[in-house]
């Protein structure tokens, strides 16, 4: 028989991005939590209403000086941009108001999965603590998976900081997703011609 840790690669079912919903629709029928976002919002995303990676590198570097138990080289423009790529469903570069408030739901999800999993108080997760978190943040994934993402992810002491651990988050999730959408008959497998291949692989 088949061994399932090899097929199963990733179990987690993530849910999509919330639909676009009219701006007049929206704001009369917006939670508090998502009214907060939207304020969030609009002082990040400026005249054009969109976060582009510059915006979204600036708050996410201002956010973490705050936290001395998460250790962090600083975002970089280029994770950002791959962050704001891989979330950016409608492909202008940039985020609009539905697409922010999914990424930052996820941030501020796995941010606490980050700091309950470090284990020794280190700031760092460590390759020891890496399945137990990213089961926790909804990624259970084979052994394979997880030697792949430490040597992409981590450094040379296997150790991944906080930017490092949000920046794969945030991919493995849009990769699951996309997974998802393209698994039409829900059977485990896609067939991609080269073009939907590039177009998939390199804007993310």
């Amino acid at each position: 028989s088949q061994n399932p840790e090899r097929i199963m690669i990733c179990t987690q079912e993530p849910g999509d991005p919330p639909p676009r919903r009219p701006l007049n629709f929206a704001e009369t029928h917006e939670s508090e939590e998502e009214k907060k976002y939207r304020r969030l919002f609009s002082q990040l995303a400026g005249d054009d209403m969109e976060v582009s990676p510059t915006e979204l590198m600036d708050i996410l570097n201002k956010i973490v000086t705050k936290f001395d138990n998460m250790k962090t080289d600083g975002f970089s423009i280029e994770s950002c941009r791959s962050m704001v790529a891989v979330m950016d469903s409608d492909s202008t570069g940039k985020l609009g108001f539905q697409e922010f408030i999914y990424l930052w739901g996820n941030i501020k999800k796995w941010q606490s999965v980050y700091v309950k999993y470090d284990a020794d108080g280190s700031g760092v997760i460590s390759a020891r603590e890496l399945p137990g978190a990213f089961q926790a943040a909804g990624f259970p994934l084979n052994e394979q998976l997880y030697k792949m993402i430490v040597r992409r992810y981590s450094d040379e002491h296997e150790n991944m900081d906080f930017d490092n651990f949000i920046g794969c988050l945030v991919r493995l999730d849009a990769m699951c997703r996309a997974f998802k959408t393209l698994d039409k008959d829900n059977n485990g497998s896609i067939e991609l011609d080269i073009k939907e291949w590039l177009q998939l692989t390199m804007y993310s």
